[in-house]
């Protein structure tokens, strides 16, 4: 079976057949299909006022999906947006310690999102948010290959032949580490940018690598997430990505295999 080339064609499908439930889940934009998993795992989801017991149970449009008490929302045509972190945001939709997080300060007009992966709370620069939770696993998965492109402001002494060593990848009590490209920009006493290229994107990856070689990560900007930029996006500042540019990327519309998830 190949791939629906609309949207439209994608939808009246399921309606007919039906589809995965944690698949309905992260359409309708509550979360990735991972964490729907988790919260059928967790009992937190009913179908006809039944507690959903396993994530393979597929629904349709006659069904009714309800989560934490709501039943979920039609989903709305996939959609994926640029947005420009600033340092000191948490990449969640709830923080427990209070922080301010980047949902609570996105335009009040959009709908609810989910990000494609996280930036820490210090980090800044680009982040992807869709309204598709689907969409957003396909681009975070390391099977995927994106390649994520950061600034590093580094606080201590280092050459180049320094940052040729990750390369090869590292591993750093126990954490293997996968090939990282970085260049130094310029460097001025114990300061220095760098340009760093990587591909996996584990959590605080750069700055524990850095740390590794006996720096500091004084700022660390992502300016580019496989072929998205984060480009002269301002500060706080969100676009949407046109669909026809971000399908053709994903290969969304083309022929190709069955779906492996079905």
């Amino acid at each position: 079976m190949a791939e629906l080339k609309t949207e439209g064609e994608r939808i009246a499908k399921a309606a007919r057949e039906g589809e995965r439930i944690a698949k309905v889940i992260a359409r309708a934009g509550i979360c990735s299909r991972r964490d729907a998993e988790k919260l059928i795992a967790e009992g937190r989801v009913k179908l006809d006022g039944a507690v959903v017991t396993t994530p393979a149970v597929k629904v349709t449009a006659n069904n009714l999906v309800v989560v934490d008490g709501n039943p979920i929302a039609e989903p709305e045509p996939a959609r994926l947006w640029r947005y420009h972190k600033p340092a000191g945001l948490v990449t969640t939709h709830k923080d427990p310690q209070g922080r301010p997080t980047v949902f609570a300060n996105l335009p009040k007009h959009m709908s609810r999102v989910v990000s494609v992966g996280r930036l820490d709370f210090n980090s800044e620069g680009l982040l992807l948010l869709t309204n598709d939770g689907d969409i957003a696993r396909r681009l975070e998965i390391p099977s995927a290959g994106w390649t994520r492109v950061y600034r590093a402001r580094l606080f201590g002494r280092v050459t180049q032949q320094d940052l040729d060593k990750l390369a090869g990848g590292v591993t750093i009590q126990g954490v293997k580490y996968g090939p990282i490209v970085a260049d130094i920009e310029r460097s001025k006493g114990v300061y220095s940018w760098a340009t760093v290229s990587l591909k996996e994107g584990k959590n605080r990856e750069v700055k524990r690598v850095m740390e590794s070689l006996g720096l500091k990560v004084a700022r660390l900007i992502r300016v580019s997430y496989g072929p998205f930029q984060l480009g002269h996006l301002a500060e706080g500042g969100v676009e949407e990505i046109p669909a026809r540019l971000w399908r053709e990327k994903l290969g969304i519309g083309r022929k190709k295999r069955a779906d492996r998830d079905r």
